[in-house]
């Protein structure tokens, strides 16, 4: 990338939260990975975090279909409150670095905040201590919609929720299902390689390694502002 920042008119932020904002991926993969070995299904690092987004019983549903294992929606059900069960007893807070520095630049510059998440909204809240929950001013979980990700579904939603144009507006995400949900949305989707190497997350506008980088080489100015509302790269 040249030495030039990127530079975005925006007025609205939007997050993803695991692997975004919060560094939960490696449990939710200790999780899903003994939930699948019960049922003798050997599942990977790629099996889980190229899902990342999706509601977990259509992961269970794929996975199960290329392990050629009859799925049952009861069985399905049964192992994601098996799966959830084990993640909280095993789950740390700890969080993407940079994550909520960048989230609290952003409010205090007027932006809109928005939350995009595939993980259940009690989950959600449970999770992210309550001044990072009440920054955004809307949220969308994976109990709030019928399609999940890659689905354009929980992103429309988001900005519809905020009545903001896609123009208006950039995501960022750390999964392949997340950037094709949010370009689906016909939203521009800056992505970290948290999670999966920059090579899975090719369909972003632009693949960084961490919200340091994002800062150094990307000017977020808020439309319909003055010129001092602008943060990043100057």
């Amino acid at each position: 990338m040249s030495r030039s920042p990127l530079e975005f008119k925006i007025s609205t932020l939007i997050f993803d939260m695991d692997g975004v904002i919060t560094d939960t991926m490696p449990y939710h993969f200790r999780a899903w990975k003994a939930v699948f070995a019960t049922q003798g299904v050997a599942a990977t690092h790629h099996d889980i975090y190229k899902r990342e987004g999706q509601k977990g019983i259509d992961s269970v549903r794929e996975l199960f279909l290329e392990k050629e294992i009859l799925f049952t929606e009861k069985l399905a059900r049964q192992m994601l409150l098996e799966k959830e069960e084990l993640f909280k007893q095993i789950f740390k807070r700890r969080f993407i670095p940079g994550s909520r520095s960048f989230i609290k630049k952003s409010l205090n510059h007027g932006f809109k905040l928005a939350l995009v998440t595939g993980t259940s909204r009690h989950e959600a809240q449970r999770l992210l201590p309550e001044d990072l929950w009440n920054s955004f001013h809307a949220t969308v979980c994976g109990s709030d919609v019928q399609n999940g990700k890659p689905h354009p579904e929980p992103y429309l939603k988001a900005i519809a929720k905020l009545n903001v144009h896609p123009k208006q507006a950039i995501v960022f995400e750390n999964a392949p299902f997340g950037v094709r949900s949010a370009k689906a949305a016909g939203l521009r989707c800056l992505a970290l390689a948290t999670s999966l190497p920059a090579s899975f997350l090719t369909h972003a506008d632009a693949v960084f390694s961490s919200f340091k980088e994002i800062e150094s080489k990307v000017k977020f100015i808020k439309t319909f502002s003055t010129p001092g509302d602008a943060f990043g790269n100057t």
